[in-house]
């Protein structure tokens, strides 16, 4: 196992270093322009990062399958993404996939992991509830929805390099744990296979920003933490079912604030982008402003490769007591309480900023 995951790392890795060593020859298909409310380079860059984890992902499984003959990815679990992967690297080189039809196809991908899988939410140790989730189509139409919410999540707080990536691999590491914990080699080895997946892609993407996950890859990796979320607890009834609730805490947390944010507050279309993410108020009001002004593309990277570890820290403080408190419910309901209030503060705190020392990098 320890061999694949080594050639996983190296083949991802090499795969990025090729689409970015070759981008003239695709750069009119793949590449991301630099222009909107959301864009934060220099220059168009390929925002295909998805395929070479993708790849890396079924490389690993048919490296195992020729290796060691095992049964552990059998049938592949990339067989339930493929729906939603497929869609959003359509939308990366066409630019005309439209969110309902991504989220759709996200739907189609939990409904999959469901019903072959068995990733399955029924309960979530509320009594009301969990009444609901014991008929068979509440419990597969909640599974996929909270499976589709988490990817459409990734691709929500994917404004960053090295954002979305690192707090995949920080969510799918305390999976692990639990995973080792528990003695469940399976989510251990799914969870294991994707990290190194990402870091092939990561050593790319942070901190130059070279190559991009762009929406194929920012879904691919949120289906894969939401679906490991659901199996850690489907699996083993000692997992309370808001471990996997806190361990995604800020990018669920980030995606309700933005759907609040944009059709209550402002009135507008929750689909339609704009520049008030909160990663998007940290690189305006701390990390923008610290790097010398000698050279605009220089401090436009280096600014942008300063946001990221502020979420990376915010995304940790959820992860941390679910760690701590993985198999009791009530204190995990109240560490999740206490993540949103803080959240709430840490935004508020962000937009009133004006010139301010405190919490910047430099």
């Amino acid at each position: 196992m320890i061999n694949s995951l080594i050639f996983g790392f190296i083949f991802s890795a090499a795969l990025c270093s090729l689409i970015i060593r070759y981008q003239h020859l695709h750069s009119h298909l793949t590449s991301d322009s630099s222009l909107g409310p959301q864009k934060f380079h220099e220059k168009a860059t390929p925002r295909v990062g998805g395929v070479p984890i993708f790849m890396s992902m079924l490389f690993i499984w048919l490296y195992l399958k020729i290796s060691d003959n095992t049964t552990s990815f059998d049938p592949p679990l990339l067989l339930a993404a493929t729906p939603l992967f497929v869609m959003g690297l359509m939308e990366d080189i066409t630019k005309k996939i439209g969110v309902k039809l991504r989220l759709l196809a996200a739907f189609l991908s939990g409904i999959i992991a469901f019903y072959y899988f068995d990733a399955k939410i029924t309960s979530l140790d509320i009594t009301l509830i969990d009444i609901f989730l014991t008929n068979f189509w509440i419990a597969i139409f909640f599974t996929a929805f909270a499976i589709a919410g988490v990817s459409n999540a990734y691709n929500i707080i994917d404004g960053f390099n090295g954002l979305a990536s690192m707090v995949g691999m920080i969510t799918l590491l305390a999976i692990s744990f639990i995973a080792l914990k528990l003695g469940d080699t399976l989510v251990l080895r799914l969870c294991a296979t994707m990290i190194v997946s990402i870091l092939g892609f990561f050593v790319w993407n942070y901190p130059k920003g070279l190559i991009f996950l762009g929406d194929g890859g920012a879904y691919f990796i949120g289906f894969w933490v939401a679906t490991m979320s659901v199996l850690i607890v489907a699996r083993n009834p000692s997992v309370s079912p808001w471990f996997a609730l806190l361990t995604n805490a800020y990018p669920i947390v980030e995606t309700l604030f933005t759907v609040w944010r944009r059709s209550i507050h402002q009135g507008k279309n929750p689909g339609l982008p704009d520049a008030a993410h909160f990663h998007s108020l940290i690189y305006r009001k701390l990390t923008r402003w610290t790097t010398p002004h000698n050279s605009q593309v220089h401090q436009k990277i280096s600014s942008n490769a300063k946001t990221s570890p502020y979420l990376w820290v915010i995304s940790s403080l959820g992860v941390i007591p679910a760690l701590i408190f993985w198999n009791s419910t009530p204190l995990l309901m109240i560490s999740s309480i206490l993540y949103l209030l803080f959240y709430i503060w840490c935004y508020k705190q962000v937009v009133s900023l004006k010139n301010s020392k405190l919490l910047i990098i430099k």
